[in-house]
């Protein structure tokens, strides 16, 4: 006789339950005489068509897998809506949380791929949503437990490459910008993107939760936009995502973007956040933006200094020269009483 051996799972921990061998890893339930014939050696020759019913799996599939999906168990997930996918290959939610679980798992080096990886799959999953699931209600509730995900993994990504890059040494900071840049964009893409697959697939139906999405996009976007290049860019790009935003809640701002950053000190000292860089921007914030000619030097000063740092930011000479320059002044100013600890700027 064979060992009997879940069908479904794989799993050879059987017990017998009330009349039923059920399987302790995957919750499939199996009769008595189902058993037997699992256990039977050898091949039954099998003639004409014989249609199984799977409906049973797949429903002790989904309850396993959405248990583990709300336990946050991302390896559990994964396994049973993998399983769910080879049988339903047509399940918007096994399609969408195999690459969500996935996601969840990735390390600081894989953010930008593992952002990726949602943005790719949200067109497919809409769709799937719109063709297969047709009560509107059920729709509403599978797009928004899907926005509800987006916004969670979306935010960890992003706060994750945050911490990650404003934890390294100031000394090499500047090396890990782009990469940062990088991994932040995709993150708020996550958002942006799944707002608009929603206006494209559905229209206005849901343009409440394609709403949220673009918010989302915009609370993440304009965070990291002062470490970007092209400033004016991608504050055009929030301001895009504000007009669609109003089309359906005229109330809406398009929020303030800080773009304040120290181009050249940042340069020099690797780091938009270190002890030189916070006690020159409180001298920016407390005793230059106090004047008419000051607001004018800082005025210049952001309109000239990223050209500058394009072309010279990189240059041996530049930086240690301009690091000799700059720590006698940050030093004149320690000495006058501006701090060198942690500081949020005044705009």
């Amino acid at each position: 006789m064979k060992a009997l051996k879940c069908e479904m799972c794989g799993s050879t921990n059987l017990i017998k339950e009330g009349g039923v061998f059920v399987c302790q890893s995957c919750g499939t339930k199996y009769s008595v005489e189902e058993a037997k014939k699992m256990m039977v050696e050898g091949t039954v020759d099998v003639k004409g068509t014989v249609k199984v019913d799977t409906s049973d799996e797949l429903k002790n599939l989904y309850e396993v897998a959405r248990r583990a999906k709300d336990s946050d168990n991302s390896e559990n997930a994964t396994k049973y809506y993998d399983m769910i996918l080879v049988k339903d290959p047509s399940s918007w939610e096994a399609n969408y949380y195999v690459v969500y679980f996935k996601a969840m798992g990735c390390k600081i080096a894989e953010i930008w791929s593992a952002a990726n990886s949602i943005t790719n799959c949200l067109e497919s999953v809409v769709q799937l949503i719109k063709d297969h699931v047709s009560d509107p209600e059920e729709q509403k509730k599978a797009l928004n437990e899907v926005l509800v995900r987006n916004s969670n993994i979306s935010s960890m990504l992003f706060n994750a490459a945050t911490s990650h890059y404003k934890g390294i040494d100031a000394s090499i900071q500047l090396n890990y910008l782009q990469e940062y840049c990088n991994n932040a964009s995709a993150s708020a893409d996550i958002m942006y993107i799944f707002g608009n697959t929603l206006s494209s697939v559905f229209g206005d139906d849901y343009s409440e939760i394609a709403v949220e999405a673009w918010k989302a996009g915009i609370s993440i976007h304009k965070e990291y936009v002062k470490y970007l290049q092209d400033k004016e860019g991608n504050i055009n790009i929030i301001n895009s995502y504000g007009d669609k935003i109003r089309k359906y809640d005229s109330s809406f701002s398009n929020p303030e973007v800080d773009t304040s950053g120290c181009y050249v000190a940042t340069a020099v000292y690797g780091s938009y956040d270190c002890p030189e860089v916070w006690t020159l921007r409180r001298f920016r914030d407390f005793t230059l933006d106090e004047t008419w000619y000051g607001r004018l030097f800082i005025k210049t000063y952001y309109a000239i200094s990223p050209i500058f740092v394009k072309y010279f930011g990189n240059v041996k000479l530049f930086k240690s020269q301009g690091k000799k320059l700059l720590d006698k002044w940050v030093a004149k100013l320690n000495s006058k009483g501006y701090e060198s600890t942690p500081y949020k700027d005044k705009y």
